[in-house]
């Protein structure tokens, strides 16, 4: 058994993921890290999580244009424009032949004061869409941890073996000094002294393999960390055997009771469907008749519009009398010449104005609201559906990582007695081989039962804190190995 078991519950849980961070920035480069600086650092400085981040900021985007859209709009238009040819002036309504220019002006503005609750219903989905996009980056966080506690705790069992495994390549050099002066001085045969230099050939080498996984080790964290370029990356070593082996692991019930109301997954299903409910509302308001208020404001100016210049007095035949013959004379008014209309008169004369209420009642359309709607009812079905296998597969996994932590804890326990009772075979061993008793087969055999003893209950500790990490996790409680 090696340290891979401590990444079983990748399977599990599905969410642990190599995932690149920015580099380090400058003077926040502690010489030891911690497990709370890796984990801060990481969540800090990820760029998943900043992705995610640019997700929230576009549903926030979206939220404030649903709330500005039950506001009124403004618009308006302008136009310069030249006519040539013959033409209707459209303030004039006469045929024009010349060339015109012309000008329009135009201000609308329309509210909705009833669409069957669309816009009110749309303001609620983009509120719980900013809500789901934040529990996606909470989400990220989370799996970000996990991924670091899960290579710094492998970190840290790399260097507990890299310890143990020099030690005892040191205890077995001293003993073929010892070994090498007894056959120099004939009281031990020279194949005791091959059997036991080979034992210490394959401690050295244990070593040696224990060593390059702790720089691999080393070497995965800090790329996890993006820390490339930090050859001197190091952590910090608590002492593992103060974090307390207790028998009192929570119940899966009291863990998935808290876990099923905080943890980010099962609360985005839960808006998922909320949102699904909202889009149910939205595609009814199809139905339903919309009324609009609306007013606008115009006015123009064109070339063809003229003006009479010097009013004067004149008398124009308008018939003859019938006796006499004489011609009868009436007085009018007309103008010495034309010229066109000023533009700010024109301006001001030509202004139109209108308010309104407008009503519109869908009728027919071509069944696209009934098929929304079926559509609506089907997400509806589809998002609980997702909910309730989020809850189910969260209470397996709790379940899963439950069991496993009572595993730990009972091969733990298992593994402390063997320890003990190999110590105590290997120290009469050790004595009885000192004055000639044992052979070095036996010896090297007592050795290794020894140093595989040290080695289970080593994995067994890591695997046990591990495996309660992972309902701490799913309690709130903060990742950390200060207790």
């Amino acid at each position: 058994m090696n340290f891979n078991t401590l990444l079983s519950f990748r399977s599990t849980l599905m969410v642990l993921m190599m995932v690149p961070v920015i580099g380090m920035s400058q003077g926040l480069e502690p010489k030891a890290w911690s497990l709370e600086q890796c984990i801060n650092y990481a969540r800090d400085n990820n760029l998943n999580v900043r992705k995610q981040l640019l997700n929230v900021k576009i549903a926030d985007a979206s939220l404030l244009q649903s709330k500005a859209a039950l506001l009124p709009n403004l618009n308006g238009s302008a136009n310069h424009v030249y006519n040539w040819g013959q033409t209707i002036d459209m303030y004039t309504n006469q045929f024009a032949t010349e060339r015109v220019q012309s000008n329009n002006f135009y201000i609308q503005s329309q509210v909705t004061l009833f669409n069957g609750f669309h816009k009110l219903n749309q303001i609620r989905y983009n509120q719980l869409n900013l809500m789901v996009n934040k529990l996606s980056v909470e989400k990220t966080i989370n799996d970000i941890s996990l991924n670091v506690v899960t290579f710094y705790l492998q970190t840290l069992f790399y260097i507990e073996l890299e310890k143990t495994s020099k030690q005892q390549w040191e205890v077995t050099k001293q003993q073929v000094e010892k070994i090498r002066k007894m056959v120099d001085a004939g009281t031990m045969a020279q194949g005791e002294l091959f059997n036991i230099e080979s034992q210490a050939a394959t401690e050295e080498l244990a070593w040696i393999e224990a060593r390059n996984n702790l720089s691999i080790s080393y070497l995965t964290l800090s790329q996890l960390l993006d820390l490339n370029n930090q050859p001197d990356f190091s952590i910090e070593i608590p002492d593992i055997s103060r974090i307390g082996l207790s028998e009192n692991i929570p119940a899966p019930k009291e863990v998935f009771d808290y876990a099923a109301e905080n943890q980010p997954d099962v609360k985005g299903y839960k808006i998922n469907l909320e949102m699904a409910m909202r889009s149910l509302k939205i595609a009814k308001g199809g139905y339903s008749p919309s009324l609009t208020l609306g007013g606008s404001w115009g006015t123009g100016y064109s070339g063809a519009a003229k003006e009479g210049v010097n009013k004067m007095d004149i008398l124009y035949p308008i018939g003859i009398t019938q006796n006499t013959g004489e011609t009868v004379l009436g007085y009018g008014q007309t103008y010495e010449s034309y010229r066109t209309k000023s533009f700010s008169n024109q301006i001001r004369d030509n202004e139109n104005k209108s308010l309104g209420l407008y009503l519109s009642i869908p009728i027919f359309n071509g069944l696209s609201t009934h098929t929304a709607i079926a559509k609506a009812r089907v997400a509806v079905e589809n998002a609980s559906l997702d909910l309730e296998l989020s809850r189910n597969n969260l209470n397996k996994v709790i379940q899963q990582a439950h069991a496993d932590a009572l595993a730990a804890l009972q091969k733990f326990n298992a593994s402390e007695k063997k320890l003990r009772a190999a110590e105590e075979s290997f120290h009469y061993a050790e004595k009885k081989f000192n004055v000639g008793m044992l052979t070095s087969l036996e010896y090297n055999e007592n050795k290794k039962n020894l140093s595989k003893a040290e080695s289970d209950l080593l994995q067994a500790r890591f695997d046990y804190i591990f495996k309660t990490k992972i309902l701490d996790f799913y309690l709130g409680k903060e990742l950390t190995l200060k207790n």
